[in-house]
């Protein structure tokens, strides 16, 4: 079994992508059971073309709220416009081997991956997508 994703969590993602293009668009993954809702955040990089930053006080709120008894955040995404789905070296070098998921979208492809200390760049296992279809939309 793999990474359950809720399907309405892949079309926040995938619109968010086409909407941002060409620049690199990001968000939060929330869940207990595999990724059951996406947040959209602001990109905080410098350069949004070819990097992505999840906006810092997104993050911070997101954290907090978890501490008190909300969502858990489980990962984070971001868009390759203009690549395939796969990591980056630039990527690698900004994760954390901490564990958290990692979901690109570049086009109508979606990956995910688990930050870790081994795998493709030193640092990103390949981890199977299960699409689960629902009825209702994830608030993002």
């Amino acid at each position: 079994m793999g990474l359950r994703i809720s399907s309405c969590v892949i079309d926040v993602i995938q619109r968010a992508a086409a909407e941002a293009a060409p620049l690199e668009a990001c968000g939060l993954l929330f869940g207990a059971d595999g990724v059951e809702r996406a947040s959209v955040t602001a990109n905080a990089s410098g350069d949004p073309t070819r990097r992505f930053e999840i906006d810092p006080g997104a993050l911070i709120a997101a954290l907090k709220a978890e501490r008190a008894g909300g969502e858990p955040v489980i990962g984070y995404w971001h868009s390759h416009p203009s690549g395939d789905a796969t990591p980056s070296a630039t990527d690698a070098a900004m994760a954390a081997a901490d564990g958290k998921l990692w979901v690109i979208v570049a086009g109508d492809a979606v990956t995910a991956w688990r930050a870790g200390a081994s795998g493709l760049h030193g640092r990103f296992e390949d981890v199977e997508i299960e699409v689960v279809l629902s009825a209702s939309s994830p608030r993002a």
